[in-house]
């Protein structure tokens, strides 16, 4: 297999390194500092507009969205191109549209919800959420106890969902319901829209987390919604969720690549600089050490992910090779920014600096979609033959 991107993939790549190296790394300071006086890890309005008006203008909005709805339909081995580049900061920017909500809206999508919700989505006109997890089930289908019941041409939702990001902001979310319990994930679970206002569901909590992430908890209490917000075909949204989630984690490993590539290059910058005991860092076992198996680890790391990346594209068979980029990027990205922390020292502990930040991100996405120990658990099933 070829694993490269072609010659105008990598001009979309090297656009956005320009983008994130002029416009967003300039901005880390002042969010940071904004951050350590009591602020939230966020944008202004006014910094949010000037972004969007810029990255919009260099033609960076909806790039894997469909070009019937004025996207650039560029295939996922594209994306972790652009997603590498958008890892090596900490600035809270995102191209809009978010890549997993828009490619399960793309797989279940009816024409009437294409129009009402898929077109605008790609635009970037609205926001989204997802509601899978729940507080006695995380992500496992089979303990899901949110419930949708058909009541004439109305659904009718009651459960309660954690772990969700922009629930509090997002215009509508997907809301993933057992239809038939018994069937489980075999046919059981089905996705829903919700819009925002609906009566019935109400953000119960903030939850904060590190890095200054939030997430939140909501409650669907007799939520009633029409039978078009279905989703797809009843009891079929267990796999466009996980097509869904093969998204998020191929694309949080190219976050975890670019994120372990800026700390590398940190420490390559400082350690020559940086004298200790009479001679500089660099020379150093320790360092040099350190260097070495964080250039090797995020090559091969880079390498599994356009694997990875290329399947999905082919259509091919891509669970267990997801997983094991989710848990590689992930500790992969968690050893190198621990080390280069550990070379700057105490100013690497610092909010002057965007280490703990990236650490702090870092560790997050040990657990989102997915922790390590689950992610080991289904390579194992897979190559041992115990895959249900």
């Amino acid at each position: 297999m070829h694993f490269e991107l072609d010659q105008e993939h990598r001009m979309l790549k090297d656009l956005v390194a320009r983008f994130v190296r002029e416009q967003l790394i300039p901005l880390e300071p002042t969010v940071l500092a904004r951050e350590a006086a009591g602020g939230q890890m966020a944008l202004l309005p006014e910094e949010q507009a000037r972004l969007d008006a810029m990255s919009r203008e260099l033609g960076l909005w909806g790039l894997d969205a469909p070009a019937e709805l004025g996207g650039s339909d560029l295939p996922t081995v594209a994306m972790v191109g652009v997603n590498e580049e958008l890892g090596k900061t900490i600035t809270p920017y995102d191209l809009p549209p978010d890549s997993p909500n828009l490619r399960m809206l793309m797989l279940t999508a009816s024409a009437a919800q294409r129009e009402r919700y898929l077109a605008p989505y790609a635009r970037g006109e609205t926001v989204s959420a997802i509601a899978i997890s729940e507080p006695g089930a995380g992500g496992d289908p089979a303990m899901m106890a949110t419930r949708a019941e058909r009541d004439g041409d109305h659904w009718v939702l009651n459960g309660r969902k954690i772990w969700i990001s922009r629930a509090a902001r997002a215009d509508w979310t997907i809301v993933m319901a057992v239809t038939d319990k018994a069937r489980g994930a075999r046919g059981g679970i089905s996705a829903f829209i919700v819009e925002r206002g609906t009566p019935g569901l109400r953000v119960e909590r903030r939850i904060p987390m590190i890095g200054g992430a939030s997430t939140y908890e909501v409650v669907l209490e007799d939520c009633r919604i029409p039978a078009t917000q279905l989703l797809g075909a009843e009891g079929q949204g267990f796999a466009p969720m996980q097509a869904r989630l093969s998204t998020r984690r191929v694309q949080m490993a190219a976050w975890c690549i670019g994120r372990a590539q800026r700390a590398l290059d940190m420490i390559c910058e400082y350690a020559p600089q940086r004298q200790t005991f009479g001679a500089p860092l660099a020379q150093r076992q320790a360092i040099q050490w350190w260097v070495a198996d964080a250039a090797t680890r995020i090559h091969a790391c880079r390498l599994m992910t356009y694997e990875a990346a290329t399947r999905i594209d082919a259509g091919e068979e891509a669970r267990t090779q997801v997983s094991m980029i989710k848990v590689f990027a992930t500790e992969m990205a968690w050893d190198v920014i621990d080390q280069a922390m550990q070379t700057f020292g105490a100013m690497g502990m610092t909010k002057e600096l965007p280490l703990q930040q990236m650490a702090n991100e870092t560790r997050l996405m040990r657990i989102y979609e997915g922790p390590s120990e689950v992610h080991r658990w289904v390579i194992a099933r897979d190559l041992l033959g115990l895959r249900r």
